[in-house]
């Protein structure tokens, strides 16, 4: 790290030592799983708020539970609009280190040199842990967010865990109140914008051999569950003209999808889950089940991959007599970062000599529900083994958060709202 100064170096250090530290944390012995408002949870929002505090800011958490850091503004600008970032320190099951928890870490630890230093900006930092993201508890995502973007679905709070608790049970043993939710919203005149660094999940910075890229969109998403009703039969006595077969059915409607969405950059297509219940290998499929998952940057470009690829499905089952029902689980457009932010986060890249990349993120995160009430920005930090996320094998190097650190940095010294 020769060519990075001293105190990212620390950073890049202290990142990587916190993410070890913070991954104690957990539900199950052997992995890590973090899920809202568990133990373990609480025990990372302590650990946390400790971190924030030994790096100068004041701590608070609201009735969501996201822990909150602000570090003050210098003298005579108490009342400007905080410059916002964070990320999330709830995981998946089995998940890793990096995932959310390096948006939080890596903003404290800058900050942490700056009181150090003894600077301050013309406007505060607020760095917020986002209680819950990934839904695993209770089936629904990005609570921390939209509490703060006052967008929280109160409808949610019944929704019930694996051991039938619901959640808003869960908030008032855990001393949160539900009924104060509508506090834990942000004024949007509050939020001079909002940046989160987060790893890419993905190949292409790495691939590139670039450690750092700028979010030009996180993606829309449509998802569809269908199901297809065809005809059993036995393996060795039904001809092949005469089948009816729901597998074989779901695997052209998949062999479509790929096709389709290799189409277009940016585009990209998933069946996520193809299953055929109570099959057997001399029993023709009679039904199956699947599911579809298409993103795209750019709205217009995934909405005519759904059209086509829904009209595809009705011809592809006539064709098969295999009849079909598609119901629609999930849609969400998708959220451009502002332009102006994004430049600002281009100049802190090549500031620090390094090559610009842009690229849009295809997974969801915390900024898609801050962008209600503030422009948006992201930092997309390389992750090693080819990309891989949301596992145990995530991994990323010192190196990069100490890089990371720096176009931070520098990012929010030159910062204009």
């Amino acid at each position: 790290m020769k060519n990075v100064p001293e105190q990212y170096q620390r950073c890049g250090q202290e990142i990587m030592q916190r993410a070890d530290a913070l991954a104690v944390h957990t539900e199950a012995d052997g992995m890590l799983t973090r899920t809202y408002l568990t133990t373990m949870h609480h025990a990372a929002a302590r650990q946390l708020s400790a971190w924030m505090l030994a790096a100068g800011m004041q701590v608070r958490r609201d009735a969501a539970g996201n822990v909150i850091g602000r570090y003050e503004a210098a003298p005579g600008h108490a009342d400007a609009a905080a410059l916002v970032t964070g990320s999330h320190f709830d995981t998946v099951r089995n998940g890793g280190k990096y995932d959310g928890n390096l948006g939080i870490l890596l903003p404290v630890s800058c900050i942490a040199e700056w009181h150090r230093a003894g600077r301050r900006f013309p406007f505060p930092i607020e760095v917020i842990g986002f209680a819950e993201e990934e839904g695993v508890r209770f089936k629904a995502t990005l609570l921390g967010s939209r509490a703060v973007a006052g967008t929280f679905d109160k409808a949610v709070l019944d929704n019930l865990d694996e051991q039938g608790n619901s959640m808003r049970e869960v908030m008032r043993g855990a001393g949160f109140n539900p009924e104060q939710l509508d506090a834990s919203a942000w004024p949007a005149a509050a939020v001079a914008a909002f940046v989160e660094v987060h790893i890419e999940q993905g190949p292409l910075l790495l691939n590139e051999a670039l450690p750092v890229g700028v979010v030009t969109a996180i993606s829309g998403a449509t998802r569809f569950m269908g199901e297809l009703q065809g005809l059993a039969g036995h393996a060795g006595t039904v001809p092949m003209h005469m089948r009816r077969d729901a597998a074989m059915t779901a695997a052209e409607i998949g062999l479509y999808i790929e096709r389709r969405c290799s189409s277009q950059p940016g585009l990209v297509g998933t069946m996520g889950i193809m299953e055929v219940p109570n099959g057997a290998a001399n029993v023709v499929p009679g039904s199956a089940r699947f599911s579809i998952d298409i993103r795209a940057e750019q709205d217009r470009i995934r909405e005519d991959a759904v059209v086509d690829v829904v009209a595809e499905i009705d011809r592809i089952c006539a064709r098969r007599n295999v009849g079909v029902t598609l119901r629609k689980t999930h849609e969400a457009g998708s959220v451009p970062c502002a332009a102006h932010l994004q430049k600002q986060l281009a100049s802190a890249i090549e500031a620090c000599g390094l090559p610009l990349r842009h690229l849009p993120s295809g997974a969801g995160h915390d900024a898609m529900a801050i962008a209600a009430i503030a422009e948006v920005a992201m930092l997309f930090v390389r992750c090693g083994n080819g990309g891989i996320s949301h596992h145990p094998d995530e991994i990323m190097t010192e190196e990069d958060a100490a890089i990371a650190a720096q176009v931070f940095s520098r990012f929010v010294e030159n910062f204009t709202a």
